[in-house]
């Protein structure tokens, strides 16, 4: 069998990093940030009141400068938990929001600002060019178009649309099929919840292709458990149902995030071979083969864990609460099946349980499955490497990938700019607000009609229930969709 070099990793210990391999090296050169930095930026975050919301997705140097923060005002998170904090902030006296992020994130915070009666305090991105999404992008193509329209001549049909589109996106799904905004936090609840509510539900996925398939697959699973697993997870479901929920669930299947694309076989491979004591994480959005690797660990003896950014990071956090419990000196290791800039979190959420038990002996691995040759030179940098492939996507068809390139677009330098420019008279920072969607769907704006979907998320959220609003709208569209069929010459609705 052929020698094949382990992935880079990073020791967590109660006072020190010990990065293994460039790519980690890469990754840990940030996490103790200078502190004249902090210090201009946690003054100027204060003096001029702006709150700053970014994803867990920042490079490690912006990551590491925000963490070491005093600013009350500085929140990371996956992109459910963003919109929510800059409407916190903005209501904790923030006169200013900078999302870091890619374009969709800053246009839901600024649709969630507004709806909220906030639409005075200015949102503002730190890229003057757009700042992409491949997903994003996947769901502007005429091939999801056409995947909505068959789901608006589709009988009860609701449209569960991943947050990571843009507000157009949003807006054109929902003046089309009834609509619904999901992250991988809450989708599994809201698809379950949806069956469950709306009978004969045709639930409609998209964009991503790879949390599509890995969501059928987590119905599969879950139908094979006996009735009281099942509604353990959800009261309202058995076998049967989870079954009847199976055959009406469909996705979209040309849609793929470029970060979570090279999860592949080689790599889930290399992971059961090579790391066979390791715990395994893997995004709902990397392709079947690294989840079901998540899967298998998780079922076999709870050493996986499937789901979102916030669900990997509360799995590893739970597994280092019991070893400290235990009393034994160990390493724990973690495969880490997403992106990399989770690392800057996940250090910091380590090192606070380390500190708080010091001399407990317990040691964190954290695995980065990326082969070497997603690091490319950088003879001007100290380490003369950075994550990344020459082309910028830290991605090889022999390892994986490491950082997304249009995360990457969003560098400290960028975000200190906007900061001094706030106030500033002479500075016109229009360029850096959210895109605004002029245009008309259904009579309405786009930013409008596209912020509908996001609110009845909100709602699920609050209430655990699709709000009366989705329902009475999947019900009337259902009723005019029949009758139109029981008349003869009539064209159905959509064609």
């Amino acid at each position: 069998m052929t020698s094949r070099p382990p992935f880079p990793s990073l020791l967590i210990t109660e006072d020190a990093f010990v990065p293994q391999g460039a790519f980690a090296e890469a990754q840990a050169e940030f996490l103790r940030p200078q502190p004249k930095v902090v210090e201009e930026l946690d003054a100027l975050l204060s003096e001029k009141r702006i709150g700053v919301v970014a994803h867990f997705y920042m490079d490690p140097e912006l990551q590491g400068v925000l963490s070491a923060c005093e600013h009350p005002h500085v929140h990371i998170s996956d992109s459910l938990a963003m919109a929510d904090a800059a409407t916190a902030m903005v209501e904790g006296g923030c006169e200013h929001i900078i999302v870091l992020g890619v374009d969709f994130m800053s246009e839901n915070a600024r649709a969630m600002l507004d709806a909220g009666g906030h639409s005075g305090v200015p949102v503002y991105r730190v890229a003057a060019d757009p700042i992409g999404c491949s997903l994003a992008e996947s769901a502007e193509a005429k091939a999801y178009g056409a995947y909505l329209t068959e789901a608006s001549r589709t009988p009860n049909a609701l449209h569960v649309v991943y947050i990571n589109t843009s507000l157009r996106t949003k807006a054109k799904a929902h003046a089309l099929v009834p609509t619904i905004t999901c992250t991988s936090s809450n989708v599994v609840k809201t698809v379950l919840t949806a069956a469950a509510q709306v009978e004969g539900v045709e639930i409609f996925f998209g964009p991503d292709t790879y949390m599509g398939r890995n969501l059928q697959r987590l119905f599969t699973t879950l139908a094979d458990l006996d009735d009281a697993q099942i509604k353990a997870i959800h009261p309202e479901h058995d076998a049967a149902s989870v079954r009847a929920l199976l055959e009406r669930f469909h996705f979209f299947e040309q849609g793929v995030c470029v970060v979570h694309h090279m999860f592949g076989d080689q790599v889930a491979q290399q992971v059961r071979e090579d790391y066979a004591d390791a715990f395994v994480s893997a995004h709902l959005e990397v392709p079947g083969e690294m989840f079901e690797v998540a899967l298998e660990r998780q079922r076999a003896a709870d050493a996986g864990v499937a789901g979102s950014t916030s669900n990997i990071l509360a799995f590893i956090e739970r597994k280092v609460e019991a070893q400290i419990a235990t009393g034994e000196a160990g390493r724990l290791r973690f495969v880490l099946g997403t992106e990399a800039g989770m690392i800057t979190s996940i250090v910091n959420a380590v090192r606070r349980h380390l500190e708080a038990h010091a001399g407990s002996g317990v040691e964190v691995e954290i695995v980065f499955p990326v082969a070497a040759e997603a690091v490319s030179q950088a003879p001007e940098s100290e380490l003369q490497i950075l994550p990344g492939v020459s082309g910028g996507e830290g991605c090889t068809t022999a390892g994986g990938c490491a950082t997304c390139p249009y995360m990457k677009m969003n560098s400290l330098d960028a975000l200190l700019g906007v900061v001094r420019a706030i106030g500033a008279a002479d500075d016109d920072l229009s360029r850096f607000h959210p895109h605004t969607y002029t245009e008309l769907v259904a009579g309405r704006t786009a930013a409008d009609i596209g912020g509908e979907p996001i609110l009845h998320m909100r709602a699920f959220q609050r209430l655990g229930r699709l709000p009366a609003a989705l329902v009475t709208d999947v019900q009337t569209r259902h009723a005019l969709l029949t009758s139109e069929a029981a008349e003869p010459g009539e064209e159905r609705a959509g064609s």
